[in-house]
């Protein structure tokens, strides 16, 4: 793992640029407050020739791309509602229509014990403001409880190589809850492939979308939504997965994860000039990829219009193209106005027609399997407010 020393290097509104795994930039509007700004230049950022190379060798992800050339169509055998708490379920069947009962809500409090130290953005805090808004709106009664009881190791083992589970154990404050997260998602899956739920909302953390082959990276330890892919493919026996990321910032890990692959499709909306300075729209895939990496980086002060655009323009027809068999979604709502860590200008309002829009795909093409997964978002209250809209859509309301 290599960190840049470059003092050159500043810490910025839009975060760490790194263009070509040579040049270190970052851009001199507003700064960040002072414990963020000196956090991020503490943190460096690790030379993207050695995430290329890790992609290339990654020995994990070969042998599955060889073993996985004939993937059947359709949900194959699916098991018991693993990881659902089936007595609330049966209970609350009871007492309301069955039309409010589609969504899950993956939630541990373990998830709370996960730290990266002092004050670190990527905080306890982020999940207990979300819980607090859930009960607040009085989602709580509507959505259906969800544990993470899957072993993810073997699933994680699909996407990260044993050097990477070493050193990410290593860095983590409990690698027990790393894992958790990922078992969180792998149980979400669970749930909607067995046909119990229409889709479901993992709040979990940490996050999971920066990570590759190299230790923690951009918070993340383990990429809880490429092993989720990985995961409906193998234990459901689902071909086509389309994974859509809003995060502010670029998905690096999942693009890493899948960039050769043509059964999965990866759409993106981003900051181009934000960390980790990847997600520009000329990379596509590669290989039999080729055409399955969509990245539509956006300028700074992207608005509803401007993202909404984005995916009517770029993603509805290819989904149309691809006509997926499952949607997972990783959410970040760093891309929401007014986040520590971002400087677009999307609204809560425009969460909710996200979420619309992506239902839509899925249920035209997959019987509405949806499991969204929780990837940044740092303004704790605009957290919670954005995941409340996030959940209002994928519980139906108009």
């Amino acid at each position: 793992m290599i960190l840049s020393k470059d003092p050159a290097l500043q810490a910025s509104k839009d975060a760490l640029l790194f263009h070509e795994g040579r040049e270190l930039r970052a851009s001199n509007h507003s700064t960040f407050p002072l414990v963020l700004k000196n956090f991020l230049f503490q943190c460096g950022v690790k030379e993207r020739q050695d995430r290329r190379s890790t992609m290339e060798t990654s020995p994990s992800r070969r042998q599955f791309l060889n073993t996985t050339k004939s993937l059947g169509l359709g949900l194959g055998s699916a098991p018991l509602w693993t990881g659902m708490d089936l007595a609330s379920a049966e209970e609350k069947e009871e007492k309301e229509k069955p039309s409010t009962m589609n969504t899950g809500l993956v939630s541990d409090l373990r998830y709370l014990e996960h730290t990266q130290g002092g004050t670190h953005p990527e905080s306890p805090a982020r999940l207990k403001a979300i819980h607090e808004k859930i009960k607040e709106a009085g989602l709580d009664k509507k959505l259906v409880p969800i544990k993470p009881t899957v072993d993810p190791l073997p699933f994680i083992k699909m996407i990260h190589s044993e050097e990477h589970l070493a050193v990410a154990g290593k860095q983590a404050h409990d690698d027990a809850i790393c894992r958790l997260s990922v078992s969180g998602a792998l149980s979400a899956v669970d749930a909607v492939c067995a046909g119990k739920l229409r889709n479901a909302f993992c709040a979990i953390r940490p996050p999971g979308h920066h990570a590759a082959n190299n230790g923690e990276y951009g918070f993340c330890f383990y990429n809880n939504v490429a092993v989720a892919a990985r995961y409906a493919q193998e234990k459901h026996k689902l071909r086509k997965i389309l994974i859509v990321d809003w995060d502010y910032h670029h998905g690096d890990g999942t693009e890493w994860a899948f960039y050769d692959d043509p059964s999965v499709l990866l759409f993106s909306t981003h900051a181009l000039y934000a960390f980790p300075g990847t997600g520009a729209a000329d990379k596509t895939g590669k290989g039999k990829g080729e055409g399955f990496n969509i990245n539509v980086p956006l300028p700074r002060g992207a608005n509803d219009e401007a993202v909404l655009g984005a995916f009517k323009e770029k993603l509805l027809p290819a989904a149309e193209k691809f006509q997926p068999d499952m949607v997972l979604i990783s959410a970040g709502f760093d891309s929401r106005h007014d986040d520590l860590l971002g400087d677009f200008k999307f609204t809560d309002k425009g969460f909710a027609q996200l979420t619309k829009l992506v239902m839509e795909i899925a249920g035209k093409h997959c019987g509405s399997r949806v499991v969204s997964l929780l990837e940044g978002g740092y303004n704790v209250q605009g957290l919670a407010l954005g995941v409340e809209a996030h959940l209002e859509a994928l519980l139906g309301k108009d």
